[in-house]
C-alpha cells in the first residue's frame, strides 16, 4: 500500500442510532474505492466491518471496527461504531482518535434517541461533524422533516450541502449545493452521471445554495466581506470556509445517501478528502503536563492506545493513533504509564478481521500492533528520553451491577477471562467483594451484560449465571448504651479471663468527650468502608492493664466487620472502655478480645441500632412526553425526585434512589421509554432504611445464621 503524508490521512468515525446504516455505508466506501469487489450485507452476515460471530448473530454492530480505504490520493481510516448506548465506550474511544464524525441519520425515522445520546459525546470532544442522511430510497423517507429535526436537535449550524430530487421509491438523483450539479445514479447505484440542475429544481437549489453560502460566510469575516462585495463565493472559498467552520464546530454539513443502493458514498468520501480536517489541521494535543504536542511527522514519535482486541491463538492486538513523529517497524518506545520499553515488531492496518502489514505510519495515522508486554488502553508510548502523557479517555461509569456465579473449580479460568474482557472493554468493571462475598460485574446495561455472558460462554467455554448482587448495607446506632461482659474459660492448666465494661455512642464530627468518664487516651480510626470508630481509654486505677486495650479494640473491630443486625459493616460509633477486671494468671490477649467483642455486641443491641442503605444520585435524560412515566416508575422505587431541568430537547430528571431498588432499572427504563432515555448513577451517601425493611433484613440474617449453624 502506498504511504501517505499527514495531510492526506483522514480519520472518520461512523456514528448513529442502531440500524441507521453505518456498516452498510462503510461497505459502500470500501466497494467504491475498489478494496472489495462485492458489497456484503447485514442480512447475509458478510460485511467487512461486522465480522464478529456475535454481530452476525444479532445483526447489529457491537464493537468498533477499524477499516481503511483510499480515495483519489487520500487514505481514509474508518471507525464503524455501534449505535446502542450500552456500548458507549466503543463510541467514545473512536471519537478520541477521529478527526471527523459522520453521523448517519435514518431518513425514515428522523433523529432517533441514539443520535441524541451520541451527539452529547461529540460535543465533549468538539468533533467536526458531517451528517449523512441515509435510506432516502425508502418509500417513507422524508428529507425535509429529518433536516428540520436535525436543526431542532443540533442547532441552526446544521446546513444542507445536498438534497434529494426524488426521495422515496425510485430515488436516484441528488442536487449538490457546493458543486451546483445534479448527480443522477444508475439503477444499481455506483458512479453517478453529472447533469445540469433541472429547471424545476433551480429555484430551490439557488435558495439552498444561498443559505449554504451565508452560513459559511457568517463564520469568517474575510469571506463575509467578499460575499457582501460580490454576492457569491467561489467553490474553493466555500470549501476553505467549510473546513474552518467544521474545525470550530460551527457548521455541520448534510449529505444524501442510499447505502443499500450504493448512492452517495463517493461524494461523501470526496468531501472528507478535500474539506474535512486531517489531524494536523486540528488543534495540537494537550499533554497532562500542560504542553502542546503538534501533529508533526518530524516530531518525537508518540502513540496513544485507544482500544485492544484479544486475538485467539495470537494475543492482544493494540490499536493506536500516531500523534507525533513517524513510527517504523521495530521502533522502540517507552510506556509513560508503566515505564516499560515496548518494541513494535509489527505495524498493521486493519480491514475488519484482515490484517495488512506496513513498514511505517506517520503522525495522524491509525494502526495496530501485536503482543505489547505491558501496555493497555489509555497508555501513551513515546520516544525514550521524553516525559509526557496524553489525556486519557474518560469512560462512562457503570449503570448495572450483577453477581457472576460459575461452577466450582472454574474460579481461576473465570478470573482470567474477566481480566481479558476488561482489557478489551474498560467500561466493564470487575470487583471481587470480600464484604459481599461475590464477584461483581458492573456494566452499562442489560445488552452489555448479554454480550459479556455470550463471550464467557462461547469464547471461554464457561458455564456462568448472572444473579442479583447483594447490597452493601451499613449499621450504626442512634443512642447511648453500656454493657459488661466477662469472658471466663477453665479447661485445666491456665484458663482465660477478661471482663470489659464499655459504653457506645453515635459518633459525629466535633462531639465533646464522653460525659462522666476520666479520659486517659483517644484513638480515631477512619474505616475502610466509610465512617469512623473513635476509641477511648477511660480506665481508672489499673482495673485493666493498658496492654490489653489493643486486644479489646481488636474485638470491637472484629464485630464491626460483621454487624449484629444484618452482618454488614458498622460505622460512626464511639466506644469508651471505662472499667473491667483481669486475673494475674488467666488474663491474656484472646480473653480481652473476646470480652470486648461480646460487650460491644450486647451494647449495640440496646443502642437503638439502625441499618443504613446506599443511596445513589440518579440522572435520567428523557423526552418531555415520557417524563411523567419515568417519574411514576421512580416513585415506586422509593425515589425522591429533586428536580427537573431542560437539557437541549430532553428533560433531565434528578433523583435520589436507594441502590436496592435499582437492580432492574436499565431494562425497565428501556421498556418504559422504548429506548428513548438514558441514565447515569453515582453513589451519593447512606440513609436509614424504613423500619419494616430493617426488620426483614434482620430476620433474613438471623435465619441464614441459624441455617449455617
Amino acid at each position: 500500500m502506498p504511504s501517505f503524508d499527514t495531510a492526506h490521512v483522514k480519520n472518520i468515525a461512523l456514528l448513529g442510532h442502531a440500524g441507521s446504516g453505518k456498516t452498510t455505508l462503510a461497505e459502500c466506501m470500501l466497494f467504491e474505492a475498489g478494496l472489495i469487489n462485492r458489497r456484503g450485507t447485514i442480512e447475509d452476515g458478510n460485511t467487512v466491518s461486522d465480522y464478529h460471530e456475535l454481530e452476525k448473530e444479532r445483526g447489529n454492530s457491537i464493537f468498533t471496527s477499524l477499516l481503511h480505504t483510499t480515495w483519489r490520493g487520500y487514505k481514509i481510516n474508518i471507525l464503524d461504531t455501534p449505535g446502542y448506548d450500552d456500548f458507549a465506550g466503543e463510541v467514545i474511544s473512536a471519537l478520541r482518535v477521529a478527526d471527523t464524525g459522520v453521523m448517519v441519520l435514518n431518513a425514515v425515522m428522523g433523529v432517533e434517541v441514539g443520535t441524541d445520546i451520541i451527539w452529547q459525546y461529540t460535543e465533549q470532544f468538539k468533533t467536526p461533524m458531517i451528517f449523512a442522511m441515509n435510506k432516502l430510497d425508502h418509500e417513507n423517507a422524508d428529507f425535509a422533516n429529518t433536516l428540520t429535526q436535525a436543526k431542532e436537535h443540533f442547532g441552526a449550524n446544521v446546513v444542507a450541502v445536498q438534497y434529494p430530487v426524488n426521495a422515496g421509491t425510485g430515488f436516484n438523483e441528488i442536487i449538490d449545493l457546493l458543486h451546483m450539479v445534479c448527480y443522477h445514479f444508475p439503477d444499481n447505484g455506483g458512479k453517478p452521471e453529472k447533469r445540469p440542475i433541472p429547471e424545476t429544481e433551480k429555484a430551490t437549489a439557488d435558495e439552498m445554495h444561498r443559505e449554504l453560502v451565508e452560513a459559511v460566510a457568517s463564520n469568517d469575516e474575510g469571506l463575509m466581506e467578499k460575499y457582501f462585495e460580490q454576492g457569491e463565493l467561489s467553490e474553493e472559498e466555500l470549501k476553505r470556509g467549510l473546513k474552518k467552520a467544521m474545525i470550530n464546530h460551527d457548521i455541520f454539513p448534510v449529505f444524501c445517501t442510499s447505502a443499500a443502493n450504493n448512492m452517495g458514498s463517493g461524494r461523501i468520501m470526496g468531501f472528507i478528502d478535500v474539506v474535512a480536517p486531517s489531524a494536523n489541521d486540528m488543534p495540537p494535543q494537550q499533554t497532562l503536563q500542560g504542553k502542546e504536542l503538534p501533529c508533526d511527522p518530524n516530531g518525537p514519535p508518540a502513540i496513544f492506545i485507544f482500544k485492544t482486541i484479544s486475538e485467539p491463538h495470537v494475543g492482544e492486538l493494540s490499536l493506536f493513533k500516531v500523534y507525533s513523529g513517524t513510527i517504523k517497524t521495530g521502533t522502540e518506545l517507552v510506556n509513560e504509564n508503566t515505564g516499560s520499553a515496548e518494541k513494535l515488531n509489527q505495524l498493521l492496518l486493519l480491514e475488519g478481521h484482515n490484517r495488512v502489514n506496513v513498514n511505517e505510519l506517520v503522525a495522524g495515522d491509525i494502526g495496530a500492533t501485536l503482543k505489547l508486554k505491558n501496555t493497555h488502553v489509555n497508555n501513551t508510548l513515546h520516544e525514550k528520553g521524553k516525559q509526557f502523557e496524553l489525556h486519557p479517555i474518560q469512560f462512562p461509569t457503570p449503570n448495572v451491577t450483577v453477581a457472576v456465579i460459575s461452577n466450582k473449580g472454574d474460579e481461576e479460568k473465570l478470573s482470567q477471562a474477566l481480566h481479558t474482557l476488561h482489557e478489551e472493554d474498560p467500561t466493564l468493571i470487575i470487583e471481587v467483594s470480600p464484604e459481599l462475598k461475590q464477584t461483581l460485574l458492573k456494566a452499562q446495561g442489560e445488552l452489555h451484560l448479554q454480550v459479556i455472558k455470550w463471550k464467557l460462554e462461547h469464547l471461554y467455554k464457561l458455564d456462568v449465571q448472572f444473579g442479583k448482587s447483594k447490597i452493601p448495607y451499613r449499621e450504626t446506632i442512634r443512642s447511648k448504651a453500656e454493657a459488661v461482659h466477662r469472658h471466663k474459660k477453665q479447661s485445666g492448666g491456665a484458663g482465660q479471663f477478661g471482663e470489659v465494661h464499655l459504653r457506645i455512642e453515635p459518633w459525629y464530627d466535633g462531639m465533646p468527650d464522653p460525659e462522666g468518664l476520666n479520659v486517659r487516651g483517644r484513638e480515631e480510626h477512619a474505616l475502610p468502608w466509610g465512617g469512623k470508630l473513635v476509641y477511648y481509654n477511660c480506665i481508672v486505677g489499673g482495673a485493666i492493664d493498658t496492654r490489653f486495650l489493643p486486644s479489646i479494640l481488636k474485638g470491637v473491630m472484629e464485630k464491626m466487620h460483621e454487624g449484629p443486625i444484618t452482618g454488614s459493616y458498622v460505622r460512626d460509633v464511639r466506644v469508651s472502655v471505662f472499667d473491667g477486671k483481669m486475673h494475674p494468671v488467666d488474663s491474656n490477649d484472646i480473653s480481652f478480645r473476646l470480652a470486648g467483642l461480646k460487650a460491644f455486641k450486647e451494647a449495640f443491641a440496646h443502642a437503638n441500632p439502625q441499618v443504613l442503605e446506599p443511596v445513589n444520585k440518579l440522572t435520567v435524560l428523557v423526552p418531555e412526553d415520557l417524563t411523567g412515566q419515568v417519574i411514576g416508575d421512580l416513585q415506586t422505587r422509593r425515589a425522591i425526585v429533586e428536580g427537573i431541568d431542560a437539557e437541549g430537547r430532553l428533560q433531565k430528571v434528578i433523583a435520589r434512589v436507594p441502590l436496592a431498588e435499582m437492580h432492574d432499572y436499565s431494562s425497565s427504563l428501556r421498556s418504559i421509554t422504548q429506548g428513548r432515555a438514558k441514565f447515569r448513577m453515582e453513589f451519593a451517601d447512606y440513609a436509614a432504611v424504613p423500619f419494616e425493611l430493617q426488620r426483614e433484613l434482620n430476620e433474613d440474617y438471623v435465619k441464614h445464621a441459624k441455617d449455617e449453624d
